[in-house]
């Protein structure tokens, strides 16, 4: 609907989402494969396309495999050009001698088999890739785009939200009536600011991305690392392949109380990228020279009303372990469903609380991870490795007890909010979140298995996506009776599969990874959560189920 205003056009939209970086285009994309209208703004004319960021972890790339994108991002230039590259090192500069590996047990290399554990892994593609990966999604699926528009303000009220826009290039004014509001607005979020959100956390140092042109395929002799920390004279920082021969990010450590970021001048950069390559006559083409911040912060609520905040503007964490970008995903991906189940009318309003209940306590988790990795690198080289390095020689210190293994923080968390059920505790003692094993526990993202239908083979997380899908054993009738009537009867779409009727357990795993026998059920959300399981079937099927959606959709 189309009304006239004095001061602009009136566009009614489902959900507005403002930023248009991963989160904000991943929140866009999940929004509109399940049908609801959904408009983005940008503040920027046109993304930035630096690699600022590089790398998908496994759980955040089963949710590009959702979008339809894992294709697409392992296409990308760069995710082809590092494919094999693996480790981080530590050295006095790539051309000097090696002074260490990050071999922690901790660590999954980005290389290691995990079929076990997902249909599919890393992907190494930088940040200004995924970004246009994910807006040409998005202009497929019909999102509106609006780039170089920003914000003005907002104001919530019992319908939506009622928000001012204006065109940078024009400085044209609309207004906007949106049911909901997401900030996906960064960092420095003016949204939750707004709402005097805090934001809570440390900062634990202040860097600089070098974007740099220079052939270093001698000095790097054929080696294919993520990073190499150097820790020479002249430079302490970081050293970033981008095609493993000419292109590279320089990251270095700096002090804003000492040193004026404008003393950063393009001579400067190159006799940093020089020792840091260790290679005195080396003449680097300087691209770009951007700051950021090591910081550690979690903001203190996620939803205030009809506004909920994802990615930056939610969390922002160092760069160590390669989470940031995609919690911000996950963030999007969780959201998106309950948004479209209230906006279809099949879920309740309160439903949308358990996007703070379950997120919050994960991403803050997550947060305290990468710190606890960004302060273990320097042990790389017994206390002088590592971007600010410490100084000091010796064995290294033990690994700091409170660091979970990566494929546990990938894979392993578990949410305990009002749409899931009964919480037991199941998890790591003095972890709080993180589960020994994904083992279809309610709260867990459910296992990966492989199944077979007809000629094909997928994973059963293929089954998931914009409804609750009732996964059973051969012998479902009784579940299949109960679904039917229950989904008409509240009026919800409602999918059951049987495992080891129509689809084959290729490895025979579902009891096992499961935890339910050849009558059991267990229920996953449409974001490939398990929200309810029985191992066997009730003698009430029906009204068992019927109870369980009722509460999980607050209903």
């Amino acid at each position: 609907m189309v009304l006239s205003t004095t001061r602009s056009t009136l566009r009614n939209t489902d959900v507005l989402v403002v930023g248009g970086g991963i989160a904000g285009l991943s929140v866009a994309v999940f929004l509109a494969q399940q049908g609801v209208d959904c408009l983005l703004v940008e503040r920027r004319a046109e993304l930035s396309g630096h690699p600022r960021a590089r790398g998908v972890h496994p759980r955040a790339m089963e949710l590009m495999r959702a979008a339809g994108v894992e294709a697409e991002l392992r296409g990308t230039p760069s995710a082809r050009l590092l494919a094999d590259n693996s480790g981080v090192i530590a050295a006095t500069s790539l051309a000097g001698p090696e002074l260490g590996v990050l071999d922690e047990k901790y660590v999954m290399d980005v290389g290691a088999d995990i079929g076990l554990l997902s249909p599919t892994g890393w992907c190494l593609c930088h940040q200004g890739e995924l970004e246009d990966v994910l807006r040409g999604r998005a202009e497929r699926l019909g999102v509106a785009l609006r780039f170089g528009t920003e914000l003005v303000s907002f104001d919530q009220h019992g319908a939506g939200v009622t928000a001012l826009l204006r065109d940078r290039a024009t400085g044209a004014d609309r207004t906007i009536e949106a049911r909901y509001l997401v900030a996906a607005d960064g960092a420095h979020s003016g949204i939750r600011d707004t709402l005097g959100i805090a934001f809570d956390g440390e900062t634990l140092g202040h860097y600089l991305n070098i974007h740099f042109d220079a052939d270093l395929t001698e000095p790097l002799a054929g080696r294919r690392f993520l990073m190499c920390y150097t820790a020479g004279e002249g430079v302490r920082g970081a050293l970033v392949p981008l095609d493993n021969a000419t292109e590279w990010l320089l990251h270095v450590a700096y002090d804003p109380e000492t040193t004026e970021l404008g003393s950063f001048t393009e001579e400067r950069c190159a006799e940093l990228v020089r020792a840091a390559a260790g290679v005195p006559e080396l003449r680097p083409r300087i691209r770009s020279v951007s700051p950021w911040d090591g910081a550690a912060r979690t903001a203190g609520r996620f939803r205030d009303g009809r506004v909920f905040l994802v990615g930056d503007a939610a969390h922002v964490m160092p760069p160590s372990g390669g989470f940031g970008s995609s919690t911000g995903i996950q963030d999007a991906h969780n959201l998106a469903w309950k948004l479209a189940a209230v906006v279809a009318g099949w879920a309740g309003e309160a439903l949308l609380d358990s996007y703070d209940e379950e997120r919050r306590p994960i991403c803050r988790a997550t947060v305290e991870q990468a710190a606890l990795r960004s302060k273990d690198r320097p042990r790389l080289t017994g206390g002088t490795g590592g971007i600010g390095g410490s100084g000091g020689t010796g064995e290294r210190p033990p690994v700091h007890p409170g660091i979970v293994e990566d494929a546990q923080v990938w894979l392993s968390w578990r949410y305990r909010s009002s749409a899931v059920t009964a919480w037991d505790e199941g998890v790591l003692p003095g972890y709080g979140v993180w589960s020994a094993e994904n083992d279809g526990r309610p709260g867990g993202r459910a296992p990966h298995l492989r199944l077979r239908r007809g000629g094909a083979e997928l994973s059963v997380l293929d089954l998931f996506g914009d409804r609750p899908v009732l996964l059973t054993g051969p012998d479902n009738r009784a579940w299949q009776e109960a679904a039917r009537a229950v989904a008409h009867e509240l009026d919800l779409p409602l999918t059951v599969h049987g495992i080891g009727a129509e689809l084959i357990d290729v490895d025979d795993r579902w009891p096992e990874l499961y935890g339910v026998t050849a009558q059991g059920a267990v229920l996953v959300r449409p974001d490939g959560v398990v929200a309810w399981r029985c191992a066997d079937a009730p003698i009430f099927a029906r009204d068992t189920l019927r109870a369980v959606l009722v509460r999980l959709l607050a209903r």
